[in-house]
């Protein structure tokens, strides 16, 4: 059995997981179930990079050793994250923790790294050279050109990818060289990698969602990121790389200390970029029909909300969602369920006890 908590960032996934811990250890049958308690397997692209801790909001120290928490602080900065390489050690992560009886618990928003460790999704090697020659000829002949070479060779890898999509065209076509063989034999196939998984997809109100977002932005300079990227710029021997230093936030206060903004600026474009990421990682999951959704939402504002429901139209109230099934996400037309951090843990466990009977994966 696998679990995974996914969605915006922000909505409170690794609050969940830790409340969660907690739950299975007070729940008989869980417990029985799950002797080795909960063990959580990051899927955040750039909590992968050791020293980038306030801006990523890793879980605490503290939160780990009561907690163990795998894929955090793998790489040095200046290294390069590579799905294919997260994908292989994430796995072995995950069948360790199943032989010590334990349940893994993915949570992140990075979604290819989600769909990289729970479904069947292979990566084709890469070869320096081929690729450089398929890029030489995209800066001749345009994306179109390659798309066109590449519906000859794999028509259906040419259905499924942009014709402007420039970089995915390159990657097809290198995989084909390279392999000799379509590259639509490693598109996704919806088919999970241990057919016991269960996704949660877990996000807030939009409104909340975004005070949310402007709240954290603001605490990470408030808690030291400014200090956190002076370290990482005056470390010489693993200087801050391309890919880390484009992270949410760290541009932002790299961009203060080379006197680019103002800390206030700073704090306004990080939250910004990061109501800018959300929006992107929701439209990455909706897609995702395996989902059970669960929006979480403060306390206060669900009280307010069933009282104006009780008091207005009580018949418009939506139905719980289903414990268990498949694309459990509302529709336009009919409002979500919306659950308390202890609500959602109780709905999760529920799901957990409702699923197939314990075994290996």
């Amino acid at each position: 059995m696998i679990l995974a908590l996914v969605g915006p960032t922000a909505s409170g996934k690794s609050e969940l997981s830790l409340r969660l811990a907690q739950a299975l250890g007070a729940d008989d049958q869980l417990r029985a179930r799950f002797r080795g308690g909960i063990e959580v397997i990051s899927a955040d692209a750039f909590q992968l990079y050791r020293g980038m801790d306030i801006g990523t909001a890793k879980v605490t120290l503290s939160q780990r050793r009561q907690v163990p928490h795998h894929q955090i602080d793998q790489l040095w900065p200046d290294e390069e994250a590579s799905v294919a390489t997260y994908q292989e050690k994430a796995r072995a992560d995950v069948l360790e923790i199943q032989s010590r009886h334990a349940l893994p618990v993915v949570v992140g928003g990075s979604g290819l790294y989600v769909r990289a460790l729970l479904d069947q999704l292979n990566f084709p090697p890469t070869d320096p050279a081929v690729r450089s020659r398929w890029e030489e000829r995209l800066h001749a002949a345009g994306p179109q050109a390659l798309h066109q070479v590449l519906a000859q060779l794999d028509p259906q890898a040419a259905c499924a990818i942009n014709p402007l999509n420039a970089r995915r065209l390159v990657r097809a076509l290198e995989a084909i060289e390279i392999t000799g063989q379509p590259f639509s034999a490693n598109l996704p196939s919806g088919e999970y990698w241990q057919a016991q998984t269960l996704q949660f997809y877990v996000t807030r109100p939009a409104a909340e969602l975004e005070a949310r977002i402007a709240i954290r932005s603001q605490l990470m300079f408030d808690q030291g990121l400014m200090d956190e990227c002076q370290a990482l710029l005056a470390d010489t021997r693993h200087p801050l790389g391309l890919t880390a230093a484009k992270a949410t936030g760290y541009s932002q206060a790299i961009a203060v200390l080379r006197g680019e903004l103002e800390v206030e600026q700073a704090v306004a474009e990080t939250a910004l970029a990061t109501r800018q990421l959300a929006r992107r990682q929701h439209k990455w999951f909706k897609r995702d029909l395996r989902l059970h959704y669960l929006e979480l939402r403060d306390p206060n504002a669900i009280n307010a909300t069933n009282a104006t429901l009780q008091t207005t139209a009580p018949e418009t109230a939506s139905t719980p969602m289903a414990s268990t099934g498949e694309g459990t996400a509302p529709t336009e037309n009919t409002a979500p369920t919306t659950y308390t951090p202890e609500a959602a843990v109780a709905q999760i466990s529920a799901v957990l006890r409702e699923s197939a009977e314990p075994g290996p994966g």
